[in-house]
């Protein structure tokens, strides 16, 4: 079958993963039947009934090439993802970052696969993976009840979670601007940030509140098996008075124009909508009850009649033993027709997950019209180190990973003196995006609407 106008497969999910895997497949001229439980149910994280939600942060993380993480967008963007697509159209400033109206970036999403011929989307709730055809697994790191137990039976695996949480969304008017000031980190990307300053006095009431405060019951939570780059903010006041000083409490790189020096610890607000009437508190992810996060974060300067229109909450987020189960192209091992995509399969974060489902929709695409690949991204690229290192079977305590640097293959040129890790670095995202450049090249050809 050398097109994809009479293969099909299934996607479970229409989240990240799943809406890149969808239209991915979809471009091939393959027919997708995308199941989605919105709007007949909706996890304790989701809020909207669009698909794509981002439940956390509306950060998309850093933007430079220099960046694994600024890289990986790149070679998304090259390779024609949505969530790229859609990220740019619907930005919102951030310094040096990459940040979205969650809002508009889901909706346009939505749009795009609503729009699809090729995609027919069933609401309502699958308990059980189909075993005939094709089908990716996208149902992110909530996965539960009789779907979750399936996949358990199909993999044979252990019930492997960690918990993560999302940080409160306050209203731009009720931040007292008369203490706080905008400005970004060594006035990288302009007054992009809210900076509430606080003197040590201030900081250390604060911390001890801080650690004291009454946190919500999640289940299981006593053993703590938190993800460290979204760790809650009492999590990290325990390990230390002054560990919050050097995490999103950093004053570093900020001035406060009332006192003309660096304040002593400072909490940044990011902008959360086009509109500039939502902030996030970057770096508080929570557990805390709601009253508490009230009045605990009242006690930081310019928040104290702060109005939210989100509260911090905490969830528990299951993935897969990968390593043992999956191979290089997310399809299980013993089930070879059925792929897995996204946060299940213990990439973290919202883009890593999208590359995840681009991947998975590109290889089950192929497997329906019954080719095999040209070309896969290997550990040059960001998007094929994730892949090796979720499928790599001598990884033998495997956690949930951000896309990082240390996954790639080492550059075999030495770089030295001031500088030297920018440049390679620099040469790392070169040859990167030779071969993704190639890859491109293969995916363009195969489009149905080139």
């Amino acid at each position: 079958m050398s097109s994809g106008e009479c293969a099909s497969i299934n996607i479970i999910g229409a989240g990240l993963a799943g809406c890149e895997a969808a239209l991915m497949a979809a471009s091939f001229g393959v027919r997708v039947k995308l199941y989605e439980m919105k709007p007949v149910k909706k996890s304790p994280a989701h809020h909207s009934d669009s698909y794509a939600e981002l439940v956390c942060s509306n950060s998309l993380r850093a933007a430079n090439v220099e960046n694994a993480a600024g890289l990986l967008k790149e070679e998304m963007r090259r390779l024609g993802s949505v969530v790229m697509e859609a990220a740019l159209k619907t930005s919102v400033p951030a310094g040096g970052a990459l940040a979205v109206d969650r809002s508009e970036f889901a909706a346009y999403i939505t749009e795009k696969i609503k729009s699809c011929p090729y995609i027919e989307v069933v609401e309502g709730e699958l308990d059980a993976i189909p075993r005939e055809g094709i089908t990716i697994v996208a149902t992110g790191p909530l996965t539960d009840g009789a779907l979750y137990n399936d996949i358990l039976s199909l993999t044979g695996g252990e019930d492997l979670h960690f918990f993560d949480a999302a940080a409160p969304i306050v209203t731009a008017e009720s931040i007292d601007m008369t203490k706080a000031f905008k400005a970004s980190r060594y006035g990288k990307g302009g007054d992009d940030y809210i900076n509430c300053p606080m003197n040590k006095e201030e900081y250390l009431a604060f911390y001890h509140a801080l650690i004291e405060a009454e946190r919500a019951d999640v289940k299981g939570f006593d053993k703590e098996i938190v993800f460290e780059g979204c760790m809650p903010i009492e999590t990290m006041a325990s390990r230390g008075e002054d560990t919050m000083r050097f995490g999103p409490l950093k004053p570093v790189g900020l001035i406060d124009p009332a006192t003309g020096e660096e304040p002593y610890a400072c909490l940044q607000l990011r902008q959360d909508d086009r509109a500039s009437s939502m902030y996030n508190l970057v770096g508080f992810q929570t557990r805390l009850k709601w009253g508490e996060q009230k009045r605990v974060f009242g006690m930081i300067p310019g928040l104290e009649n702060a109005e939210y229109y989100r509260m911090g909450v905490m969830h528990r987020n299951t993935y897969l033993k990968s390593p043992q189960v999956l191979s290089s192209d997310y399809s299980l091992r013993c089930y070879p027709n059925i792929f897995f995509a996204g946060q299940i399969t213990g990439v973290e974060g919202y883009v890593e997950s999208a590359a995840s489902g681009m991947l998975a929709g590109y290889y089950a695409a192929l497997r329906a019209m019954g080719r095999e690949p040209e070309f896969m991204p290997d550990a040059d690229t960001v998007i094929g180190s994730m892949a090796l290192y979720v499928s790599d079977p001598n990884v033998t305590r495997f956690t949930p990973m951000n896309a990082n640097f240390g996954l790639v293959n080492p550059y075999p040129g030495r770089f030295r003196g001031k500088g030297a890790k920018k440049l390679k670095n620099a040469a790392i995202a070169e040859r990167s995006l030779h071969q993704i450049d190639e890859f491109s090249g293969i995916i363009e050809g195969m489009r149905i609407n080139k």
